[in-house]
């Protein structure tokens, strides 16, 4: 059995496809959406990806401002930086990019983020709504893997949904969105004993550690859905995932890296920041 692949390319179209049609209405209406890139660092695949949502948000009609505070900057400096753009009205959605400065930590500086312009979900207030039911931004990559469940006809409403990570920015976040759907679901991590025998119970298995190939066809029981959220660097530049290729042959469906959770991640960045600027003009 070769495993169905679950591309989230259609997915991300549809979604930018609807944002550019608000874009251009909030525009019209003279509220036009604007998105602020906070970043803090040299790093090359960061800056890169910040590129990446730059490039997208100006298709869709929204402006992105990437603020470049340099990899020497305080966690009281970002912290009032990002008091400034909260209480700014032109500024619609906001986030603050990682990695940070050495020694300062996301959710040391997040929590300054107005919530109503988290659209990555960093504050920790946002993930306490979201661990009670209340509307809020989830972090994008997270309601990426409902968004592609939901897009491929894949029930969630009494699945047992096993989400490998416990990452403040996908495992946790996912695993109250997959709640709130009516899912069971187990969190495992680095302490997890015997993972395989964990994980293959699983009528669907999220992989969301960073760790290439670390689940391997063991992992993953007969005809379980496999979304793979890792984005590892190889040596030779490509991008590989945290499933081994040898899980294919026993998922009925998996997701690929690339063109599987990314972009679908990007397209719900530019859709929230969107939803954020149609309620701050409301």
């Amino acid at each position: 059995m070769t495993a169905k692949p679950l591309s989230g390319k259609e997915l991300a179209a549809a979604i930018r496809a609807d944002v550019t049609t608000r874009a251009a209405r909030l525009t019209d209406a003279s509220t036009p959406p604007r998105l602020t890139v906070v970043t803090a660092t040299k790093d090359e695949s960061s800056a890169w990806y910040v590129s990446s949502i730059a490039k997208a948000a100006t298709k869709v009609g929204i402006t992105c401002a990437v603020l470049d505070c340099g990899p020497d900057a305080s966690a009281d400096a970002l912290r009032e930086t990002l008091r400034s753009l909260s209480a700014d009205p032109a500024v619609h959605g906001i986030i603050m990019q990682t990695p940070l400065p050495q020694g300062i930590r996301l959710d040391d500086v997040a929590g300054s983020i107005d919530i109503a312009k988290d659209i990555d979900g960093a504050n920790p207030a946002s993930l306490g709504h979201l661990a009670v039911g209340h509307p809020v931004f989830a972090p994008a990559t997270a309601e990426a893997v409902i968004e592609l469940l939901d897009h491929h006809g894949i029930p969630l409403s009494g699945a047992h949904v096993t989400v490998v990570g416990r990452s403040a920015v996908v495992g946790k976040p996912l695993a109250h969105l997959l709640l709130n759907r009516d899912a069971t679901v187990t969190v495992c991590h680095s302490r997890t004993r015997d993972l395989s025998a964990v994980t293959e119970r699983a009528d669907a298995l999220v992989a969301a550690v960073g760790r290439a190939g670390l689940i391997t066809a063991d992992h993953v029981g007969k005809e379980a859905v496999v979304i793979d959220v890792g984005t590892n660097v190889t040596q030779d530049g490509g991008l590989v995932g945290d499933v081994a290729p040898g899980a294919v042959e026993r998922a009925s469906a998996l997701t690929p890296v690339p063109g599987g959770v990314g972009p679908v991640t990007t397209a719900l960045l530019l859709r929230h920041t969107v939803q954020a600027a149609e309620r701050q003009s409301a």
